[in-house]
């Protein structure tokens, strides 16, 4: 049986004694994680909790919706056994009548189906760390050797536990003024996430300086203990000029060789950040967005026009 419950009901340690066993785990779905990207989420849980979904709601022109909150790139079900397309198509068919409109990203395994559902491939890149530091470095590109002898010549050098802020500035001033998607409630978040995990000793913020000791790059790298995230990051224009992001990957990689982690870069549906990632032996991994669309006829189809439009855009 499928409950749903508010968040207030959710018993938060047994959901995250499910997440940590999870066969999809991930850190997003985490309760401290969610209770920052998402604070009224809430949940649908069966069977004392061997199987979550965690649901994010909002709210816009007066109808509710479930969406994909920033900073968390995988949700949907978590569970202590394999997920099969019946077990996808369960928990869709209990998310509450009234979140009328369904737009969330979801884990590999969890692939549902119906009419009203529409599925969108998107990429993830990981590099798993498991090999000896040479094995791993045999997977660079030459391209990407060449930038990491480039900022090594530059006398550019690493340093960890940067402050937050140093971070959410760096690329605020740069792609964040370009780009505009993140407003101050996203900036103050990602500081929240970033702080938070440190305090719990499972992130940390680490930066690239040039030889004057500005900071060219900077990134978080967030571990819950079977991968390792690389959440945040950003560059100045000098970057581009001498590899500094390239040494910041190359010394964390260095440094985590030979552990039992996957490093999860995140996105990569942008193809010079998918080459970027590949660039260090990164392979592509497929997961999906998850589209379900049951508004009234004329506000379903202004909705789709403007998803459309939106798509076309990026």
């Amino acid at each position: 049986m499928i409950s749903y419950l508010k968040h207030y009901e959710i018993d938060k340690a047994r959901w995250d004694r499910c997440i940590s066993q999870s066969l999809d785990r991930r850190v997003y779905a985490f309760s401290w994680y969610l209770d920052i990207v998402s604070p009224a989420w809430e949940a649908l849980v069966s069977d004392n909790y061997s199987s979550v979904f965690p649901l994010t709601p909002g709210r816009k022109a007066g109808i509710n919706y479930l969406f994909q909150p920033y900073f968390a790139q995988q949700l949907g079900l978590f569970s202590l056994n394999p997920i099969d397309k019946e077990d996808a198509d369960r928990f869709m068919n209990c998310i509450p009548s009234r979140f009328r409109y369904v737009d969330i990203q979801v884990t590999p395994g969890f692939v549902p189906g119906g009419e009203d559902t529409m599925l969108i491939p998107r990429a993830n890149h990981e590099l798993d760390l498991g090999g000896t530091y040479e094995e791993i470095v045999a997977g660079f590109s030459q391209n990407t050797r060449r930038n990491i002898r480039k900022a090594m010549d530059s006398g550019v050098n690493t340093g960890r536990n940067l402050r937050p802020e140093e971070l959410v500035r760096l690329f605020r001033e740069n792609f964040g003024k370009r780009e505009g998607k993140l407003n101050d409630i996203h900036y103050q978040r990602m500081e929240k996430l970033m702080a938070t995990a440190a305090e719990r000793g499972s992130g940390h913020v680490r930066g690239a300086f040039d030889e004057e000791g500005l900071l060219s790059s900077a990134a978080f790298f967030l571990n819950d203990g079977a991968r390792v995230y690389f959440l945040f990051a950003a560059s100045a224009p000098p970057a581009r000029e001498n590899g500094a992001m390239f040494l910041l990957i190359e010394q964390f990689i260095k440094e985590n060789a030979g552990a039992n982690l996957i490093l999860d870069f995140e996105g990569g549906d942008d193809p010079n950040l998918g080459r970027f990632y590949k660039s260090f032996g990164a392979r592509e991994i497929l997961y999906h967005r998850v589209l379900r669309n049951r508004l009234p006829g004329l506000m379903k189809a202004g909705l789709m026009l403007g998803r459309m439009i939106r798509e076309r855009v990026k």
